[in-house]
């Protein structure tokens, strides 16, 4: 766990949080107001509870987020992610007011890459140019040339000359599939997403054969032997993508299972099934982190417009040249 994550989870409730809400209060109602009263846009990920999502302005994935970060007019950005997302929208907006609605909402890959640690990896492979996948934190970033998400990562790895040497980071399972497709020979991090590296290969397969007639479509941060017998691998935008285009009418869907409410929505007529993880008191995938945002959260968030997601001048313009390399290329 990162310094900051560690921070940050340590730190205690905030005050507003303990504030007794008034009784019968129509949140729905009040966030609808108070974004309109603020100027305040709402961005939200795809793992988001289902209500956060259709009460969102914009829903995407990683890069899609950036790239709406970039381009608001909203006085307030209230992002509906986790914190490196967070951090992001703040890098791309400095002078915006950027909030999340709990502080404490990090990321399990971006903790697998301490700065410190990773400096000196970098340090070490002093020719090597250095791609992030972009659930990182800000010191991470500024640590970084090129900036990725899921959806751009292939293009971004094609756009590198042949010749220059490839530190690819953090999580080891993307950076394999990237060598995969490209034939690159990177070098990796080793940091992973516990989200993606839960599922059960074996219930997967039991379950594939309970229904021969699903495709298995997975999110290239799963392990190599799920991406072995996926039918399709793309972001979780592309993984949207192909089951509303795909002629198959059902599908057994290996990442985080929010992504089902929008599926749900845009495919009404496809039977999704969400895949099994190792442990037997849960039947899909979640993150946890993404979860720990709430309508209640969402709306004490805009209220006090609390809490804000800062980032230093000094690494905001070391962490800003990658992303803008990464949106310059997408």
């Amino acid at each position: 766990m990162t310094t900051l994550a560690k921070a940050i989870q340590a730190l205690p409730e905030t005050g507003y949080l303990k504030m007794e809400l008034p009784h019968g209060i129509d949140y729905i109602a009040e966030i609808n107001r108070l974004r309109k009263q603020k100027n305040a846009v709402i961005l939200a990920h795809y793992y988001q509870e289902s209500i956060i999502q259709d009460l969102a302005d914009f829903v995407g994935d990683s890069l899609a987020l950036a790239q709406k970060a970039a381009t608001t007019q909203a006085d307030i950005i209230v992002f509906a992610g986790v914190h490196f997302m967070a951090e992001t929208a703040k890098i791309l907006n400095p002078t915006k007011k950027v909030v999340l609605p709990d502080l404490k909402a990090g990321c399990s890959l971006a903790d697998s890459c301490p700065p410190a640690d990773f400096a000196a990896f970098k340090k070490a492979h002093p020719n090597h140019l250095v791609v992030s996948y972009v659930n990182t934190s800000a010191e991470i970033k500024a640590l970084t040339d090129i900036v990725c998400t899921s959806s751009n990562a292939e293009k971004i790895i094609r756009s590198i000359p042949e010749e220059q040497a490839i530190i690819f980071g953090p999580d080891r399972n993307l950076g394999r599939w990237l060598i995969k497709k490209t034939g690159r020979d990177m070098l990796l991090w080793d940091g992973a997403c516990e989200v993606h590296e839960a599922f059960s290969i074996e219930k997967i397969l039991k379950l594939h054969a309970e229904h021969p007639d699903a495709e298995i479509i997975a999110h290239p941060e799963s392990q190599e032997h799920l991406l072995k017998v996926a039918r399709y691998i793309g972001s979780t935008a592309g993984l949207l993508d192909y089951v509303k285009s795909s002629d198959a009418t059902k599908f057994i869907i290996a990442t985080e299972v929010g992504i089902l409410h929008k599926m749900r929505q845009e495919a009404p007529d496809k039977i999704l099934l969400p895949a099994p993880v190792e442990d037997d008191n849960c039947n899909c995938s979640e993150c946890a982190y993404m979860k720990m945002n709430t309508l209640t959260k969402l709306y004490r968030c805009l209220q006090h417009e609390l809490p804000c997601v800062e980032v230093a001048p000094a690494l905001r313009e070391k962490a800003l040249i990658p992303i803008q390399r990464m949106l310059e290329i997408s």
